[in-house]
């Protein structure tokens, strides 16, 4: 069983090697490895071409990291899909393999594992540790999500559920994570340990009013399922990240 995995990519010349390096390690013999660029203009696909296990590259503009997420979603032709951005990186040389043994239940469409935050110039210093725990169909209601960059999908549930909402700008791997585990209710499988490394960063949480519209497109991604939070839910998630601060 092959396992495709994505990078999105656009300028991303400073930390994509060790992105690159981190799937070329890995010990699973069935690897598809797809770059889908923005066209950067930096010298990012000099150093896509110095790793020779890439399969696909594609260059084209796009409308955002979503839309090339799903443009790559729509090249691979692994059994399983699994994204890992060009700030991220895999815990170890066995993550892959892993992940393709719990898929050996042919019930299982999902598999998510746990992921740690790095410093952005050493990632050998963890910052916050997110330990997503095993899952219940109760648990989006508290404010629970797994980590997205440990997050595997069988294509067969892309193909059947859909792609990432462009209608979103930043809650778009939230409301698909919704969509698939707690809508229509797909069986996950838990991988208990750190999968993912990734880079400190991203604007929904930099300050009070990036944290109110991510509140707000957090909301829109359960309205779009038909789905009802209890009162606090989208409060809760950004609460339930404190903790992660207190993991090492």
């Amino acid at each position: 069983m092959t396992i495709s995995i994505i990078t999105a990519t656009y300028n991303s010349a400073a930390t994509v090697r060790d992105t690159l390096a981190s799937i070329a390690a890995q010990d699973y013999p069935h690897i598809e490895h797809l770059i889908v660029d923005g066209v950067s203009k930096d010298n990012t696909l000099d150093i896509v071409k110095e790793f020779p296990h890439v399969a696909k590259v594609e260059s084209s503009k796009d409308k955002g990291i979503y839309d090339a997420m799903n443009k790559g979603v729509r090249l691979v032709t692994g059994e399983v899909v699994g994204i890992l951005n060009s700030d991220d990186l895999y815990q170890h040389n066995s993550v892959l393999s892993k992940v393709m043994k719990a898929f050996e239940d042919p019930e299982v469409d999902l598999v998510y594992g746990d992921l740690q935050y790095v410093q952005q110039h050493d990632i050998s210093k963890v910052v916050r540790s997110w330990k997503a725990g095993t899952y219940t169909p109760n648990s989006f209601y508290w404010g629970w999500m797994p980590p997205h960059p440990s997050f595997f999908v069988r294509k067969r549930v892309y193909d059947q559920l859909g792609l990432f909402s462009l209608d979103l700008r930043t809650a778009a791997d939230y409301e698909i994570i919704l969509r698939f585990m707690l809508k229509a209710g797909l069986k996950a499988a838990y991988v208990p340990e750190y999968l993912v490394r990734m880079r400190m960063g991203g604007a929904s949480n930099a300050t009070l009013k990036h944290r109110i519209n991510a509140n707000k497109e957090d909301r829109k991604a359960w309205d779009m399922n038909g789905l009802k939070p209890y009162f606090f839910t989208l409060w809760c998630k950004p609460l339930r990240k404190i903790n992660q601060f207190l993991i090492r």
